[in-house]
């Protein structure tokens, strides 16, 4: 068969290295991939939200599956545009897409389908906001509702930090449309973890778990990051949390059915561990970025036969399995991320890399024959062994080997037992 990928990101190389893998996937497209990827897929000159040129790429080539790597072509309705043409492609379509692309729309969406979540008011008029802010105490959760590229996410620590990030947001327009509208939200204590499950129009199945590291520095300091990196299982994921993610994926999935959402693909599920027990604080509607890197580097079934079983809804059909072995994803991002940094750094020294670890590039092209620095986060070194502890070890001894300028890396990724 014949795939194309769309986006050019760690996840895009997961996914494209996982495929690369699979007997029955014969080549390999990816829109517009980066330079970890071209080994194993060729890479196109198309943006990942140019839809009109990806649908007549896919055409043309006749492709016979679309994986859809990143939420704004999801949010912008691809889905919906490549199955009027009668091609199969596999994310959730607009409707469903709105659970990431608007925050409100999410938020009313566990309320009515009681999915436990942190109480929240949504505005659109900054002058109410500044108004209503001291509701929630603090620290206080701010967040703008549209799409953010993972930053509009922001936890004021008292009043003066809250009406400055309101401003910024809803005035300042640091996110651009994505603030007209924001929610304001009480701060949930507890541990964060994260689930990603797959799903059809009846079934819901949860992968292997996952923890992200969000924050730039060790021990959870610093500001939000896309993440800096992931290990899998989660050492918090006992059966007791188990239970409880199960029975929340449970009313989700029967929220999709009361709601006529036709939800297929995947779901990406944030939570915070409470004393009061898991509540939700996000849903995102494709892979988890660095997250996808563990879990894919794990599983063992086929994944473009997951993905097919999928469109068809029949998932209820397919075994699942995974590897034993626990894996680990430490991403090395350039200078100053998650802020301003530079592009353009050569990385030297991924050939001394041992045999065993996998580089999941995330930003990064190729120039004058050099593989070098395209985005914050630039690449994730990813190993396995029989814990996560082992494998963490594995993956800090080959970080040595390479080198960038500017190149900063968390050193408690996977490091249970500090």
């Amino acid at each position: 068969m014949k795939v194309l990928i769309i986006g050019g990101g760690g996840r895009e190389h997961a996914i494209a290295w996982k495929l690369s893998n699979e007997d029955n996937v014969k080549k390999i497209y990816c829109a517009p991939g980066n330079a970890g990827i071209s080994e194993v897929a060729e890479c196109l000159n198309i943006n990942d939200s140019e839809i009109e040129e990806l649908l007549q790429f896919a055409k043309e080539n006749k492709i016979d599956l679309t994986i859809v790597g990143p939420e704004v072509p999801l949010v912008k309705g691809i889905v919906d545009e490549f199955e009027k043409e009668g091609l199969k492609i596999f994310g959730p379509n607009k409707e469903c897409s709105r659970l990431e692309g608007s925050k409100a729309f999410s938020k009313e969406f566990m309320v009515r389908h009681n999915i436990p979540t942190a109480k929240y008011k949504e505005y659109t008029n900054i002058e109410d906001a500044i108004n209503g802010i001291d509701n929630f105490g603090y620290p206080v959760v701010i967040k703008a509702d549209g799409l953010a590229a993972g930053k509009g996410v922001v936890i004021p620590q008292n009043r003066e930090e809250a009406i400055s990030t309101l401003k910024e947001m809803m005035s300042d327009k640091k996110f651009g449309n994505a603030g007209d509208k924001i929610v304001v939200e009480e701060f949930l204590q507890g541990i964060e973890t994260s689930i990603l499950a797959f799903v059809d129009k009846d079934t819901i199945v949860p992968m292997v778990s996952a923890k992200d590291h969000k924050k730039v520095y060790n021990n959870e300091q610093g500001p939000n990051t896309g993440g800096m990196g992931t290990f899998s299982p989660s050492e918090i994921y006992n059966e007791e949390l188990s239970k409880e993610v199960d029975e929340i994926l449970y009313k989700t999935l029967e929220g999709f059915k009361k709601d006529n959402l036709n939800y297929k693909g995947i779901l990406f599920v944030g939570f915070m561990i409470t004393n009061d027990g898991a509540k939700v604080l996000e849903y995102n509607v494709r892979f988890g970025d660095p997250e996808t890197q563990s879990v894919l580097f794990r599983l063992e079934t086929d994944l473009n036969k997951i993905m097919e079983a999928i469109i068809d809804n029949k998932l209820k059909d397919i075994s699942i399995n995974y590897q034993d072995e626990e894996a680990v994803c430490v991403m090395l991002t350039s200078g100053g991320y998650p802020d301003n940094y530079e592009k353009g750094k050569v990385i030297i020294g991924l050939e001394n890399l041992d045999k065993d670890i996998v580089v999941f590039h995330s930003g990064t092209k190729i120039v004058n024959n050099n593989i070098v620095t395209n985005g914050g986060r630039v690449i994730g070194i990813t190993a396995k062994a029989k814990s996560v502890e082992d494998a963490a070890t594995k993956v800090y001894e080959n970080i040595k080997k390479i080198n960038f300028e500017g190149m900063h890396f968390r050193t408690d990724i996977g490091m249970i037992n500090q």
